[in-house]
């Protein structure tokens, strides 16, 4: 078996277009254009990387990217205070605090100071717990869970009835991946770290989806024939031990799996590139929703 490798760069392509499209049509209507906030508290050189891809991705599609950073020594009040004035600013759609945050720092506090109006990352206590209730039409997702639901669409995956195993508890990805799950009928069970005789119970899912965090973690014996599998990790090894010249692997043993999968998503250009469209598709519903446009 040769399993269907499922194209995230084209995936969030077509995302960013349709994005593109309702930027369009709410400037029409409005006048205006979303605008996109992100916090970054530091100088870590990864997330200054991610928070650049964020602003060009917005620019791409329209939507007015807001930078807004604290030095690495900033007290709680200061970057309290600066969400305060993103919450306020009726120009800024969607707020995002980029993690993680320097040790003196509580992020998920902070991330709680959002609106959850404009928490495009879909991580306040409001927002997980509207997704946890199943509510509809309300609350923003987090856009690595929601990237995965267009992954498998796109893959033409049916979840209805299907057996789904996700690999990983976090707030920021698996709770809320079990969530969508179950809201498309699925029957999820969440796995992780502590999870006895893991690879028999991965080998059961129909659709498996790895978040880890743990270097090729699924092998072959982790997959049953024929199953889905979605690989959410992005670890960086050496060169030599990654047998890549980038030195990037997921939490998949991808030559492995993928001689028994269906369809596979490849690391890097699976799920990643769908992750900031996301955000961008959720930072449009937000500028939607705030100013009462309905599409």
């Amino acid at each position: 078996m040769s399993a269907q490798i499922i194209d995230g760069k084209a995936v969030a392509a077509g995302v960013r277009a349709r994005v593109a499209e309702g930027v369009q049509a709410f400037r029409e209507q409005t006048g205006r254009v979303p605008g996109l906030a992100t916090l970054l508290v530091g100088d870590d050189p990864a997330s200054a990387v991610y928070v650049a891809g964020k602003h060009r991705g917005s620019i791409e599609v329209g939507i007015d990217p807001v930078d807004r950073r604290l030095g690495a020594d900033a007290p709680f009040e200061a970057v309290a205070g600066e969400i305060a004035a993103l919450n306020a600013d009726e120009r800024v759609s969607g707020v995002l605090m980029q993690l993680p945050v320097p040790a003196h720092l509580d992020g998920a506090a902070l991330t709680a100071l959002i609106d959850p109006a404009k928490d495009v990352d879909g991580l306040t206590p409001v927002n997980a717990g509207l997704l946890s209730q199943g509510a509809k039409g309300v609350g923003l997702r987090p856009c690595t869970p929601l990237g995965v639901m267009e992954l498998l669409a796109a893959a033409d995956v049916e979840l209805e009835g299907a057996e789904a195993v996700v690999v990983g508890r976090s707030n920021l990805f698996g709770k809320p991946m079990a969530q969508l799950l179950l809201a498309a009928n699925a029957t999820v069970t969440s796995a992780h770290s502590r999870t006895r005789a893991l690879p028999e119970v991965c080998a059961r899912a129909d659709v498996l989806i790895a978040a880890a965090g743990k270097p090729r973690l699924i092998t072959r014996d982790h997959v049953k024939p024929g199953a889905v599998v979605i690989d959410v990790g992005m670890n960086r090894l050496t060169p030599q031990e990654a047998g890549n010249a980038s030195g990037l692997v997921g939490d998949v043993d991808f030559e492995a799996v993928a001689s028994v999968a269906s369809a596979i998503t490849p690391v890097p250009g699976g799920v990643g590139p769908t992750t900031i469209a996301m955000l961008l598709a959720n930072t449009l519903k937000a500028a939607e929703r705030q100013a009462g446009v309905a599409r």
